[in-house]
């Protein structure tokens, strides 16, 4: 009885202190600095050699300007410990007060206290960081190193010569690191990229890397450098130049081609199809896996079908079927099988043919994750053919058998369109809603797209009239029949002028268009947009497509560039901001990106 009561005891004063440390936390971070104070006193009398409670401490007494009471007890606390770090914290005392001379003096006596006890260096190196001291947290690495050969401060020292805007030295240190410690270099890689892609204009830290990483690949003639130029290649998404660096490196080393398996997905991922298509095609030459053979020629046709006119619906059909005679109809070729189907039902309007090939392809010995990629074809075809409960039904299986997976996700989607194209817009909003914070950015970006244009909508029209009309347009995009959707569309700007659904159905148009290479039609629905909606949601796109279009199609740069600097300055929600800002990087001038 009396271990039980001793267990409670103890177990309740955990909970009191946890709970005194919480308050103390929420009077420090509110800024009532007078409570905090009291709070970590209290914290700290119950835990006298907790560094944190008594830094905290000092933190109290500074912001309330009690600077006797934080000197006497940072100096009682170094008189008891002598550890360097209360030198860093008297200094910043005296500092606070604007007495820079006897701030240095402390500061350079923990510098000396590191020729004497280097493992101070860690707690001083930190002190002065985290005060932004960086010409003395740089003094404390090197000091350490040079006392302690065998320290390795290099990423500190490098990130400090960033900091302080050294980046040559910064680059050139961080990089010797790399190649020396090959087992920091995913650490280094992910400190560099936030350089490179920070929110400030970085061009010249990105060009000092470029120019560094090329020559160290000249002069050395070790493949760690070309993997190194290739990462620097993909982070600018500079993907042809990433692949000449793979091949270079595949010569020398042909044992994987794993890395240019990667680089292609990338460029798949950017919509850099040119690219992808190169590389797709040096694998295909360069391997005699039977799944990689598969992926790559499935990659391929992907491509294919999405640039190609009716004339080439022919040879594609052909050449699909000659792929699935060559590999035949097994597990491993479920991905070719998946695209045939989608053909047939999508562009050569046979939903049949493409359902047949489906079930049969359901028949065989599939993963989980190859039936959910199935099933996922096959609702979207029952969808083609407005069979839309059945089309639900494959949906909700992949939510259930995939629970919480990218591609439950996915279908979610799916199905929360399915709801919208039957203009069930209530369930579909809830849906939406939901989907607003998947992980997926890509779903979570379309599922507030649609959540956005129900909700206004509704708002603005409460019998929902119009967002029939225009669902109804939708799901003729849906169905491939552009034509059919240009009347739809067209017919909604002629009855509903000048009300909410206005601007989205010219982005729709203007994204009909410009899928069929009809330009200037796109380009003026987008105008209409910029004039008539500048304070809408869709002017950012609007401005963003137009830009595309004049820089990527119609090659008038002086027309994409103030296009790209008004999505910049005027719209950095956007989610067209990071890449409106890297093209009018690039139409500005600055190459070196």
């Amino acid at each position: 009885m009396k271990n039980i009561f001793i267990y409670i005891l103890v177990l309740w004063s955990g909970f009191a202190f946890a709970q005194n440390e919480q308050l103390a936390q929420y009077y420090y971070d509110k800024g009532d600095f007078e409570k905090a104070k009291v709070s970590y006193e209290q914290l700290l009398s119950l835990a006298p050699s907790n560094t944190q409670y008594f830094l905290r401490t000092i933190d109290c007494y500074q912001q309330l300007q009690q600077f006797d009471i934080a000197q006497k007890a940072i100096q009682e606390r170094y008189n008891r410990y002598k550890q360097g770090v209360f030198l860093v914290e008297l200094g910043y005392n005296f500092q606070l007060q604007k007495n820079e001379s006897k701030a240095k003096n402390y500061y350079d006596q923990a510098i000396e206290k590191i020729r004497t006890n280097s493992n101070d260096v860690y707690g001083i190196g930190n002190s002065f960081e985290k005060k932004v001291l960086l010409e003395y947290a740089l003094k404390a690495y090197q000091t350490a190193m040079e006392v302690q050969p065998n320290y390795n401060f290099n990423f500190q020292i490098g990130m400090l010569y960033g900091q302080l805007g050294k980046t040559d030295l910064m680059i050139d240190l961080l990089l010797t690191e790399s190649f020396k410690n090959p087992q920091n270099a995913n650490l280094i890689q992910t400190q560099l990229s936030r350089f490179m892609n920070g929110e400030t204009d970085n061009t010249a830290f990105k060009d000092a890397m470029r120019k560094a990483l090329i020559l160290r690949t000249q002069k050395d003639q070790d493949v760690f450098w070309n993997h190194y130029l290739s990462w620097f290649y993909v982070q600018q998404k500079e993907f042809g130049k990433a692949f000449i660096q793979e091949k270079a490196i595949y010569k020398r080393e042909p044992e994987s081609l794993m890395s240019i398996v990667n680089l292609s997905q990338f460029a798949l991922n950017e919509n850099d199809t040119e690219t992808a298509t190169e590389i797709l095609n040096f694998i295909l030459l360069n391997t005699k896996d039977l799944d990689l053979l598969i992926q790559s020629n499935a990659s391929l046709m992907e491509i294919k079908i999405e640039k190609a006119q009716e004339k080439d619906y022919p040879a594609i059909e052909t050449e699909l079927q000659q792929l699935l005679t060559t590999y035949e109809i097994t597990p491993f070729t479920v991905s070719l099988q998946i695209i045939q189907a989608h053909f047939l039902a999508f562009n050569l309007k046979k939903p049949e043919e493409g359902k047949a090939i489906i079930k049969r392809a359901l028949e065989l010995n599939l993963n989980e994750y190859q039936q959910a990629d199935a099933k996922m074809e096959l609702g979207d075809i029952l969808l083609l053919e407005e069979k839309f409960n059945q089309a639900l039904i494959y949906y909700s299986q992949i939510q259930l058998d995939l629970k919480n997976d990218v591609m439950s996700h996915e279908a979610s989607l799916r199905a929360a369109k399915t709801s919208y194209y039957k203009t069930d817009f209530e369930w579909a909003l809830k849906q939406f809603k939901e989907l607003k914070s998947a992980n997926t950015q890509l779903i979570a970006n379309d599922a507030l797209e649609y959540f956005l244009l129900i909700n206004d909508n509704t708002a603005a029209d409460s019998t929902q009239t119009a967002l029939k009309q225009f669902a109804k347009g939708d799901f003729l995009m849906y169905q491939n029949k552009k034509p059919e959707a240009i009347a739809q569309f067209q017919r909604i700007l002629k009855d509903f002028k000048g009300q909410e659904i206005e601007a989205v159905t010219m982005l729709r148009l203007g994204q009909i268009y410009e899928s069929q290479a009809d330009y200037n039609a796109a380009l003026s629905q987008y105008q209409q947009i910029i004039d008539n909606h500048s304070d809408g949601i869709y002017v950012d796109e609007a401005l963003f497509f137009s830009a595309e279009i004049y820089n990527d199609e119609l090659k008038d740069t002086e027309k994409a560039k103030p296009l790209y600097e008004k999505v910049i300055f005027n719209h950095q929600d956007s989610i067209y901001f990071v890449d409106a800002r890297k093209k009018y990087r690039e139409l500005r001038g600055d190459k070196n990106l």
